[in-house]
């Protein structure tokens, strides 16, 4: 008994004395800190898991699942050449710059009812001379189509806010006003024109900014915001004017006055 006695009190100094060392208490205390810390931050943890997401089945019947599609990167058009094979293209009359040279205007001169009129776009034919497909030069939508024995016939797309194509002397026009179309549709076939005889089966071709005609081979394989961005100057409206079945009745009117 006396030796068991001796014992207990021999482990019971001992854990004394190991208690009153400096160190052992701020060491207990930040033990439990650390296991009290931890099982917090393991509860918050879980618990934004399961609580994250809604995985409620019926949800997904109520949803509009079948909306379309935006799209988001739709590519940049660059003008084309109006005809399906632009290789066997051929510029009959160029567009009559203002600021050219005066060989280059003298040559974009379109001679109609015994007055010259500057051209203001480009005729195209193709080598052999014959008709072929007229294609839209970019997509958009048809706001004009007119029959016209002066011009040849008119189909205008708009591209843009105040941003138009046109096509004149043409025939077998396959669209109508209010029609989406996209680059390289065919819209008609080439044909001719009282305006421009001279050019024989033809497209007359124009891109006109705000109602004033630009040069159509200053952009050819440009983007529509290339156009967007420039100021266009009009130096003289009637370079923007082309003649029309009453212009035409005039311009006889004057000459036999």
């Amino acid at each position: 008994m006396r030796e068991e006695e001796n014992k207990r009190s021999s482990q019971s100094s001992s854990v004394k004395r190991f208690f009153k060392k400096r160190w052992v208490f701020p060491a207990i205390y930040i033990a439990s800190a650390a296991i009290i810390l931890t099982g917090v931050l393991w509860y918050q943890s879980f618990s934004s898991n399961t609580n994250k997401y809604s995985y409620n089945a019926t949800d997904l019947s109520g949803k509009k699942n079948n909306a379309p599609a935006v799209e988001v990167n739709k590519s940049i058009e660059n003008f084309k050449m109006p005809v399906a094979n632009a290789a066997d293209a051929v510029v009959k009359t160029k567009f009559y710059d203002f600021q050219g040279k005066a060989a280059d205007q003298e040559s974009a001169l379109v001679f109609y009812n015994n007055t010259y009129v500057p051209n203001t776009g480009i005729d195209i034919t193709v080598k052999n001379g014959d008709s072929f497909d007229v294609t839209a030069s970019l997509s958009g939508t048809v706001t004009r189509v007119d029959e016209d024995a002066t011009l040849g016939n008119v189909i205008e797309i708009e591209h843009d806010k105040g941003i138009v194509t046109q096509y004149q002397s043409v025939k077998d026009i396959k669209v109508k006003v209010g029609d989406q179309v996209d680059q390289g549709q065919v819209i008609a076939k080439a044909g001719q024109s009282l305006l421009n005889e001279k050019a024989g089966t033809h497209v007359h071709f124009e891109i006109r900014k705000d109602g004033i005609a630009v040069n159509p081979t200053n952009y050819f394989e440009k983007s529509l915001s290339t156009l967007q961005q420039e100021n266009i100057s009009n130096d003289s409206q009637e370079s923007s004017k082309t003649p029309t079945n009453d212009d035409s009745t005039n311009s006889t009117d004057n000459s036999n006055s």
